[in-house]
């Protein structure tokens, strides 16, 4: 096992003092380590998504002539592949990147589904894109990290080229794990549940990955409700509004709701332009807004540096509210029932989880049959 405090210290000593990147759970033990420093010197972005992070990875070396490190989970390399293929290759530019990934579904390790194929490419992907790689383990040691390192590495970063390091699951060590909270008081898997009884017997529910969606399971379970109106985007971050958006301009006559978390619309905020141009009546674009990456261990998010209703309504949403208490949520969706989309709702909630809220006990595949089968049935009446 790896000390997050010495491997931050032994980049340090070889002048890679700018870090970049997104959230990881298998990274946790660094990342909250990371955002623990504020050393002279160091900087830190918690990017948007995973290619903007090696494109600060690359301003920073146009400026400096020096390598960053940028972290992600594997399941974001693909958001890496147009500007490292594109750009930061020595066929290109030359710029050179340390990388360190969580490694998720590693073979012979059981995972999520959504992390399987990503886990099964993670290596040989990473050979395609030119990068040399070790993969830290709860056996590897500082010194054998630092071997790697300073003997096959650090010539690679002179000669332009990326190199990564690809962590297993509990591979760094963290004393202090952060705790992280903000100051709203509405609970988020409350406010699904207040969401999941606002649409009615034949509305849709779209939900993004991570807790958002365990949350809207686990309610339907406990109600002993059926699953097939909703569908569980538990991989593709950031893409869940598009998907909706499809949903929606094909079932015209269902409403649709979209249940969205910060982290996954910072990551392709250019969805409430399509969106807005597209003018859908029937979709409901709900923003659960905590301001962390909250399903990934917390790191915080510039959500709240970011007015979204004014940006939404900019794209062409019809409507725009916001609640911060449940009281205020229950006001906004007896007031949308009334009002033609595209709607935008932002839920203010905190950072409040159960230790033992469950995950779906359906597979994907199931869940997208079931959900396909509900929405061939007859449609309901059109929304006046």
């Amino acid at each position: 096992m790896v000390s997050a405090a010495e491997f931050y210290k032994f980049l340090l000593k070889r002048s890679i003092n700018h870090f970049y990147g997104v959230p990881d759970t298998t990274l946790k033990g660094f990342c909250d380590y990371l955002a623990s420093k504020t050393d002279t010197g160091i900087g830190h972005i918690v990017a948007a998504n995973e290619g903007g992070a090696v494109a600060l990875a690359s301003g920073y070396h146009l400026a400096t002539g020096k390598a960053a490190l940028v972290y992600l989970q594997n399941s974001g390399t693909g958001n890496i592949v147009n500007p490292v293929a594109s750009l930061t290759d020595c066929a290109v530019c030359g710029i050179p990147v340390v990388y360190l990934i969580g490694w998720r579904g590693k073979p012979g390790i059981k995972d999520e589904p959504q992390h399987i194929k990503q886990g099964g490419i993670t290596l040989p992907l990473l050979e395609l894109l030119g990068m040399e790689t070790y993969v830290i383990t709860k056996e590897s040691s500082m010194a054998d990290v630092a071997n790697v390192f300073d003997n096959c590495f650090e010539a690679n970063l002179r000669k332009g080229k990326s190199a990564a390091f690809v962590v297993e699951s509990g591979s760094f060590e963290h004393d202090s794990p952060a705790v992280r909270r903000n100051s709203h008081t509405l609970v988020r898997e409350q406010a699904v549940s207040l969401l999941a009884d606002a649409a009615g017997e034949t509305d849709i529910v779209v939900s993004t990955t991570g807790k958002i969606s365990r949350e809207l399971f686990d309610y339907r379970e406990c109600l002993r409700q059926s699953h097939d109106r909703d569908f569980l985007t538990v991989g593709a971050m950031g893409h869940v509004s598009m998907i909706a958006l499809a949903v929606a301009e094909h079932h015209p006559n269902r409403r649709v709701w979209c249940l969205d978390g910060d982290g996954s619309l910072l990551m392709h905020m250019g969805a409430l332009a399509i969106i807005g141009s597209r003018a859908p009546e029937n979709l409901l674009h709900v923003l659960l807004n905590n301001g962390a990456h909250e399903s990934a261990g917390g790191a915080p998010t510039v959500s709240y540096c970011v007015n979204w209703l004014e940006i939404s309504s900019g794209c062409g949403y019809k409507a725009t509210h916001s609640a911060k208490t449940l009281s205020e949520l229950k006001d906004t969706l007896r007031i949308v029932k009334s009002q033609r989309g595209p709607i935008f709702i932002e839920a203010l909630v905190n950072l409040e989880s159960r230790s033992n809220l469950g995950r779906p006990a359906i597979t994907a595949k199931q869940n997208k049959i079931s959900f396909i089968e509900f929405l061939n049935k007859k449609d309901g009446e059109k929304i006046e």
